[in-house]
C-alpha cells in the first residue's frame, strides 16, 4: 500500500517516468498560465520595436523632421515628390494602417500626379536588400513616413510624424496628407 502512494507523488524518475501531480488540473492551469504571460511579453517586445516611441512622438509634436528653407521655390522646378511608407516584415495594426490610408490618399487624390510620375508611392520593406538604395536614401529608424521632394538638383526629405496621431481618423488623415502632398507638389517645404 505505501509503494502506491509513494508511486503518485514521484515527480521524475531516473528511469523518466512524469509524476501524476505534474498532470494535475491546477499544475496544468499554471503552465497554461506562464506560457500566456511569455507570448504576451515576446508580443510587447515586438510591438515595442516595431512603431515609434511614443515620447519621440510627443517630442516632434504636429511638425515635420526637416531642415526649414527660408524660400519658396516654385512649383515649375519641382520634378518629383516620392512618398514611401517604410515598414518592417513584421508589421503591428497602427502600421499596416498607415501604409493603407496613406495608399488610398494617394490613389484617391493623385491619381493624374502618380500616372505622370511627378508623384511616386509604395510601401518599402527597409529589411530587404532590395530596397537599400531607398533605405539609405530615406534613413527610416523603424516603420514612418517620409516624403522626398526633388527640386531642380535638390533633394529634401523629411519623416512625417504627425500621421501617427490620425489613424483613428481616416478623413483627418487623408485631409491632412493630402495638404502636405499638395504643398510639396507646389514647391512649399514648410
Amino acid at each position: 500500500m505505501k509503494k502506491e502512494a509513494k508511486n503518485k507523488e514521484t515527480r521524475i524518475t531516473k528511469k523518466g517516468y512524469v509524476s501524476r501531480k505534474l498532470l494535475e488540473p491546477e499544475v496544468i492551469i499554471a503552465l497554461a498560465v506562464l506560457v500566456l504571460l511569455i507570448i504576451g511579453l515576446a508580443w510587447w517586445i515586438a510591438a515595442q520595436s516595431c512603431c515609434p516611441k511614443k515620447d519621440s512622438l510627443i517630442e516632434a509634436g504636429s511638425q515635420l523632421n526637416s531642415s526649414p528653407l527660408t524660400e519658396v521655390p516654385n512649383q515649375s522646378s519641382v520634378a518629383k515628390v516620392e512618398v514611401y511608407h517604410f515598414h518592417r516584415t513584421q508589421q503591428c495594426y497602427s502600421c499596416i494602417r498607415l501604409g493603407e490610408l496613406a495608399e488610398k490618399t494617394v490613389k484617391t487624390y493623385f491619381a493624374d500626379e502618380t500616372a505622370s510620375g511627378k508623384l511616386v508611392f509604395d510601401h518599402i520593406n527597409y529589411e530587404l536588400p532590395e530596397n537599400s538604395a531607398l533605405s539609405d536614401k530615406f534613413e527610416p529608424s523603424g516603420a514612418s513616413l517620409w516624403i522626398g521632394t526633388t527640386i531642380g538638383d535638390e533633394f529634401h526629405k523629411e519623416e512625417d510624424t504627425a500621421v501617427w496621431y490620425k489613424l483613428q481618423d481616416e478623413q483627418g488623415f487623408m485631409t491632412y496628407l493630402k495638404g502636405i502632398i499638395d504643398k510639396r507638389l507646389a514647391g512649399d517645404l514648410s
